[in-house]
């Protein structure tokens, strides 16, 4: 990952805290929305640029000048879309992402695994979408402290147990993929 879209990440990944510490200062949630601009500039370096920056940009003009914290709350929905659009594209128009990510590692990939990194990218897809609508209903519909709560730890847990539960089943396909394979 580049310098300046691992800089944008890390500031979108504190985009939740730094809203929950205004919640518990007294301080109004807009002020979250400085945030925003910083990582609209480092957009402006990546490939998602052409979409993400001018529209996380918006986002940050409406959270400071009409001083509403709904534009920063939903900033979560517009990262789980991108990624959805990502994910989804490369499935549209192969390699999958996940091929793409496994192949730097195993440049020789057998069909099996092209298969099986498909089905994966698939299962992304599918996390992004129900993570976005769940972002959309928390910034709509919820307090401040469910949407800090769910966008800034249950996400990444889900996250994390996504990623887990993959490297797992990944094992066991791999073990049952050698057990398959014809000995020499």
């Amino acid at each position: 990952m580049k310098p300046r879209a691992a800089l944008a990440a890390l500031l979108g990944f504190l985009l939740p805290l730094s809203f929950w510490l205004c919640q518990a200062f007294g301080w109004p949630f807009w002020v979250a929305g400085v945030l925003l601009l910083p990582i609209a500039w480092l957009r402006l370096g990546t490939r998602v640029a052409r979409w993400a920056a001018p529209l996380v940009g918006l986002l940050a003009v409406w959270a400071l000048l009409g001083r509403d914290g709904l534009p920063v709350r939903l900033y979560p929905v517009l990262v789980n879309a991108g990624l959805f659009a990502s994910f989804a594209w490369t499935l549209l128009h192969p390699p999958s992402m996940i091929e793409r990510i496994a192949r730097l590692r195993e440049p020789e990939l057998p069909p099996r695994a092209v298969r099986y990194t498909r089905s994966v990218t698939l299962i992304w897809c599918v996390f992004f979408a129900c993570n976005g609508l769940a972002a959309l209903i928390t910034a709509l519909w919820t307090s401040e402290r469910t949407w800090a709560l769910y966008n800034g730890l249950v996400t990444y847990v889900l996250i994390g147990v996504l990623f887990a539960v993959e490297w797992l089943v990944r094992q066991r396909v791999r073990r049952t993929a050698l057990e398959d394979a014809p000995h020499a």
